[in-house]
């Protein structure tokens, strides 16, 4: 959008303003009444509110201009301050609470119609009889044929406790079938993946910093522990941050006391310190932490802290640079202000945040486009480290100007992209194919009892050929050089989307981490024991 059209709505409201000022002017005038307008903003912004109910042509639902009104607002502070409805408040923060109450399944939905592809065990659903595969056309008497996703939550999902009668299709079943299930507590798990990458290498993904994530990171590294971990990697890669205490908390479990793992400060916000206590069971632990451009926020807090108290590698790319301090303010009504109050910076003095223009959203939102086009995602010499150095515990020069960058650089891997690749996953061709192959082969794919012996099966049942044909009759054309071009990764894209809807989240990242270039990167580390930086290192 240019800037021209983004100045038209702002334009279009200063007019109607304007003219519903003249009006009341003239009508004020010849009645004989004086409008005391006092000039401040606040008091400018209520009596704006008055004229309009007072005045204007047509009748006007003030709460629901103020709604519009409010979101505007912040937008013109910051990029992160922002106004969340009664309706989307609760919403917004369940995948931080870790649970929610609902009827226990993950579904997608395929051809406008909901299909479920994992039952939650033990939940609301599979107590009553719902399986995978199940495609489900109705909540009570609402349809939920070509229904959005946000409307679908919001009929699925209730108070706990609470029935919905649920309407499904079953393959090789005539009839629909109805069900009537309780919803319940359904936990929302943010640690997604802990497993053992060879006899000595632990790996936990996270998805993001929750309020049951530091619980969940204890019991995999406890596990972890037990099958004989000595090196540990921190997959942070795609975690958009969440809450800053929980990135503190696991801080803490692998630095010494009264290291500083982030401070915060705002105009309104003295400096706060945020520190170890020592009571870490993992602190000398060699360790890796992952990252890349979707990483943001608590993300970045983690490890900036272990890379500016050179107590770990950080590998990938560099971060997004969120670090924006947000207070959440309710209001009586529910609905939530998030305004900015402070910043975060590292243990270095580096600030987190990027830099951005106030009310130019659509620039800072549009900024991993500009980092991609300019090269950064494929080349470390194409990231400009123009901010202000800055110095590590031990020495080493860090940058500011937002994000972290990584120790070890690692490049986005496109050598296998070609137009038809691209053109499958945009249009969700190879989530489709692998939800459709999923169902027909159900029963064969439930056996298996590792996820190693799972792929062997799949790489044998000559998948991307069936892709292909599937793909061209749902209007992809086939094009057979770009195909075997991009074989490797369609290949193992639909085989991971296969795994995935089978099994959970851990068995697909464990089948993808066999080829994963910058987990290879941080296993060599660990065999050179250079896992712990050195003041020698140069970044």
């Amino acid at each position: 959008m240019n800037s021209k059209s983004r100045l038209v709505p702002l334009l279009l409201a200063v007019a109607v303003v304007l003219g519903i000022a003249i009006g009341t002017f003239y009508t004020s005038h010849f009645s004989g009444k004086r409008l005391n307008i006092i000039n401040t903003g606040s008091n400018k912004l209520n009596y704006l509110l008055q004229i309009i109910d007072n005045n204007y042509v047509d009748t006007i639902n003030t709460s629901d201009l103020i709604e519009s009104a409010m979101p505007q607002i912040l937008s013109e502070l910051d990029p992160h301050s922002s106004y969340i409805s009664a309706d989307e408040a609760e919403e917004s923060v369940e995948e931080l609470k870790g649970s929610f109450s609902g009827i226990g399944v993950r579904f997608t939905v395929q051809n406008d119609t909901v299909t479920v592809m994992n039952i939650i065990k033990g939940g609301p659903s599979e107590r009553v009889g719902v399986l995978p595969g199940d495609r489900i056309i109705a909540a009570d008497d609402s349809s939920l044929i070509a229904v959005s996703n946000h409307d679908i939550i919001k009929r699925l999902r209730g108070p706990k406790h609470s029935k919905v009668r649920l309407t499904v299709i079953r393959r090789a079943q005539k009839q629909p079938l109805h069900f009537t299930v309780m919803r319940d507590d359904v936990p929302v798990e943010s640690v997604d993946a802990s497993f053992m990458l060879d006899d000595q290498t632990g790996y936990i993904a996270i998805q993001n910093f929750g309020e049951t994530t530091y619980p969940e990171m204890l019991t995999a590294l406890a596990q972890l522990n037990a099958e004989g971990m000595r090196n540990l990697i921190i997959d942070l890669r795609g975690n958009r941050g969440g809450y800053m205490q929980t990135a503190i908390l696991i801080a803490n479990e692998f630095l010494p006391a009264g290291e500083l793992v982030v401070y915060t400060e705002g105009r309104r916000s003295p400096r706060e310190d945020y520190r170890t206590d020592g009571h870490g069971s993992f602190q000398k632990m060699p360790l890796v932490i992952l990252v890349d451009e979707i990483s943001a926020s608590a993300s970045e807090i983690l490890a900036g802290a272990i890379q500016d108290n050179d107590r770990g590698t950080i590998i990938g790319r560099r971060t997004f640079g969120k670090g924006l301090v947000q207070q959440p303010i309710e209001f009586k009504d529910h609905s939530i202000v998030r305004l900015t109050i402070a910043r975060y910076y590292t243990p270095s003095g580096r600030c987190i945040q990027k830099p951005y223009v106030k009310g130019h959203d659509e620039d800072y939102e549009n900024e991993l486009i500009a980092r991609y086009e300019r090269g950064e995602f494929f080349s470390a010499d194409s990231i400009h480290q123009d901010g202000p150095e800055y110095h590590t515990r031990l020495g080493r020069v860090v940058y500011g100007g937002g994000g972290i960058m990584p120790d070890i650089f690692v490049p986005e891997d496109t050598t296998l992209y070609t137009s038809y690749f691209r053109e499958a996953v945009y249009n969700q061709l190879t989530i489709q194919f692998a939800l459709d192959y999923t169902e027909r082969n159900r029963d064969k794919l439930s056996n298996f009892k590792s996820v190693e012996q799972f792929a062997n099966y799949l790489e044998k049942q000559n998948i991307v050929e069936q892709f292909a044909n599937y793909a061209q009759e749902h209007g992809l054309k086939r094009r057979n050089l770009m195909i075997q071009r991009s074989f490797p990764l369609i290949n193992k894209n639909l085989i991971a989307n296969i795994i995935y809807n089978v099994e959970e989240q851990s068995a697909r990242l464990q089948y993808l981490a066999a080829d994963d270039k910058a987990i290879k990167q941080a296993l060599d580390i660990f065999k050179q024991n250079k896992a712990f930086p050195t003041a020698n290192d140069k970044k």
